[in-house]
C-alpha cells in the first residue's frame, strides 16, 4: 500500500477556511549577523544555506511532503513529493542598501500577503541580504495546518545550532515513498470514519449510562462549554479593529527586555502572559482614543489567546492548540486596576480548564467527519465576532542559537488573521527579550506602527509602577 498520513480534523481546518483573503501560514522574520556567512563580494553564501538546510531537514520530514486529496471525500492526507526541490523553497532576494528596519518590515509583509503553493510543501525560507549593520534576515513561513507556536519552536532546534560550527552534517539518502492510488486513499477513509463513528457512539452510549472515564470528561466540558458560548453568543464590542480583510498585510515589530517583563509580574503579581496582555490592554486605549473611539465605552473587548495542549515530552509537526477567550478590561483607565483585572480573568480562566478540554473532545469527535464539520463551526464563530485580536505568546530558548555560524539576533513571529480580525500580535521570547511581531490589514490598518509606539508606553508605564512600588 501507499504511504500516507491524514490530516487531523484541526490541521485540515486551517486549509479549509483559507482564501485568497486570509492566507493561513504562520512565520517569522529572523534577524542575523551576516559576516560568517558574507562572501568575498559581499553577499551571503546561500548556497551554503540551501545545502546546510537540504542536510538537516530529513529531521522535520514534513517539510518534504505535500497534500493530496481523498477522492469524493476530499479529506487531506500528506504524501512524500516526488518533485521535492530546495531550490524552490529556499529562496534567494535583498532589499536595496543599506536596508533599514523599515525596507525588512515592508519586505515581510509582502511575502506574508502570498499564499503557499498548494501543490509543493507549504513552506518558503526567503534569504534577505542587504541589511545595515552587516547582517541578514530569514522571513519563513508554513502552513498553519502543518505547525503551531511550538512545534515551531522545535523546527528552530532542528535548524539552529548552540555552537559557531559550519560543518554540513552527512545526510542520510532520501528516497520518496509511493503515493496511495485511488482506492487506496477512499478505502482508508471509510475505514477510518466507521471506525471513528463506532468509537463515538460508544462513548456517546458510555456518557448516557454516566460510567466511565469518558463520561466524566465530557460532562464537564460540556458544562464549560455551554458556559463559553453562552457568554460569548453576544458579538464582541465594536472597534476600529474589525473589518473585512484584504489580500494585503503590514508587519510592524518591537523588542522588549525580558527582566522588565518578569519585573513587573514579580512585582504586581500574575504570570508574563499578564504582563504582555496588560500591555496590550493599555497600548489599545490610547491606540483607541488616536482613533477617536472613546475606550471608555469599550466594554466587551475580548482577546483570542491559543493554549498549547502539547503534552510534555510530545514532540511532532501539526498543532495541539485549544482556544481561551480572555476579555480585557479597556474600559478600566487606572493602570494598576487595569493590571489586577487582567490577573483576575486569567486565574478565572485557568481555574475551568474544562474549556480547553471540551474544545479538545470536539475536535476528536469530529475526526471522523471529516473536516468539513469543524471548518463550518470556525466560519459560523467567526461571522459572530466572537473575538477582537488574537494574542499568542511562545516561550523560546533563553540562550543564543546560531546558523553555520552566524548568530540569531532577532526573531519576530506571526499570526495569521482570520474572519473580521484586522490585526493580530504573536509574541516569541528568545535569549532574554521578548520580540513582538504585529500583523495586520493593510487598507484597515494603516496606523499600525503608532499601535507599536503605545505598546511601548504602556509597558514602561507598568514598568515605572512596578518599580514605585518596590521602591515605596
Amino acid at each position: 500500500m501507499g504511504w500516507f498520513e491524514r490530516l487531523s480534523p484541526l490541521d485540515a481546518t486551517f486549509l479549509a477556511i483559507e482564501d485568497t483573503d486570509t492566507p493561513m501560514h504562520v512565520g517569522a522574520v529572523a534577524v542575523f549577523d551576516a559576516a560568517p556567512l558574507t562572501l568575498e563580494h559581499g553577499g551571503v553564501d546561500i548556497e551554503l544555506m540551501r545545502a546546510y538546510i537540504d542536510a538537516v531537514i530529513h529531521r522535520v520530514p514534513r517539510y518534504r511532503q505535500r497534500l493530496a486529496f481523498v477522492p469524493l471525500l476530499k479529506h487531506p492526507v500528506w504524501v512524500d513529493d516526488h518533485r521535492f526541490n530546495i531550490h524552490y523553497h529556499v529562496r534567494h532576494t535583498a532589499v536595496p542598501r543599506p536596508g533599514g528596519p523599515r525596507q525588512l518590515k515592508r519586505m515581510a509583509a509582502r511575502i506574508f500577503s502570498q499564499k503557499l503553493d498548494r501543490d509543493r510543501p507549504l513552506w518558503e525560507i526567503w534569504v534577505v541580504e542587504g541589511l545595515e549593520g552587516g547582517r541578514f534576515a530569514l522571513v519563513a513561513k508554513a502552513h498553519h495546518a502543518m505547525i503551531d507556536g511550538m512545534a515551531g519552536v522545535g523546527l528552530m532546534a532542528a535548524l539552529m545550532r548552540l555552537d559557531t560550527s559550519r560543518s554540513i552534517p552527512e545526510a542520510p539518502a532520501w528516497r520518496p515513498r509511493r503515493p496511495p492510488n485511488m482506492a487506496e486513499l477512499i478505502g482508508a477513509e471509510l475505514k477510518h470514519r466507521a471506525t471513528g463513528a463506532n468509537a463515538l457512539f460508544e462513548r456517546i452510549r458510555e456518557a448516557a449510562t454516566g460510567r466511565g472515564e469518558w463520561a466524566d470528561r465530557a460532562r464537564g466540558a460540556a458544562h464549560a462549554l455551554v458556559d463559553q458560548v453562552g457568554e460569548n453568543a453576544v458579538p464582541a464590542s465594536y472597534t476600529p479593529l474589525a473589518g473585512d480583510l484584504g489580500p494585503h498585510r503590514r508587519f510592524d515589530v518591537t523588542t522588549h527586555a525580558l527582566d522588565d517583563v518578569k519585573a513587573v509580574k514579580n512585582e504586581l503579581g500574575g504570570k508574563v502572559n499578564d504582563v504582555v496582555l496588560a500591555t496590550v490592554t493599555g497600548a489599545l486605549r490610547r491606540f483607541f482614543d488616536r482613533r477617536g473611539v472613546d475606550p471608555d465605552e469599550v466594554d466587551d473587548f475580548r482577546a483570542f489567546v491559543p493554549v498549547s495542549t502539547r503534552r510534555k515530552g510530545q514532540r511532532g509537526l501539526g498543532n495541539r492548540v485549544s482556544m481561551m477567550l480572555t476579555r480585557l478590561p479597556l474600559a478600566e483607565p487606572a493602570i494598576r486596576e487595569r493590571y489586577a483585572a487582567v490577573v483576575a480573568e486569567t486565574r478565572r480562566q485557568k481555574a475551568h480548564p474544562e474549556v480547553i478540554h471540551g474544545t479538545e473532545l470536539f475536535t476528536e469527535a469530529t475526526d471522523w467527519t471529516g473536516a468539513g464539520l469543524l471548518a463550518g463551526t470556525a466560519r459560523i464563530l467567526s461571522e459572530l465576532h466572537p473575538y477582537n485580536i488574537v494574542v499568542t505568546n511562545v516561550p523560546g530558548p533563553p540562550f543564543p542559537l546560531y546558523l553555520l555560524g552566524a548568530k540569531l539576533t532577532e526573531i519576530y513571529p506571526l499570526v495569521p488573521l482570520y474572519g473580521h480580525q484586522c490585526v493580530g500580535i504573536a509574541l516569541f521570547s528568545y535569549a532574554g527579550v521578548l520580540h513582538w511581531g504585529l500583523s495586520a490589514d493593510w487598507q484597515a490598518v494603516p496606523d499600525l506602527h503608532h499601535l507599536v509606539d503605545d505598546i511601548d508606553v504602556e509597558l514602561a508605564a507598568l514598568h515605572g509602577v512596578a518599580t514605585r512600588r518596590s521602591s515605596g
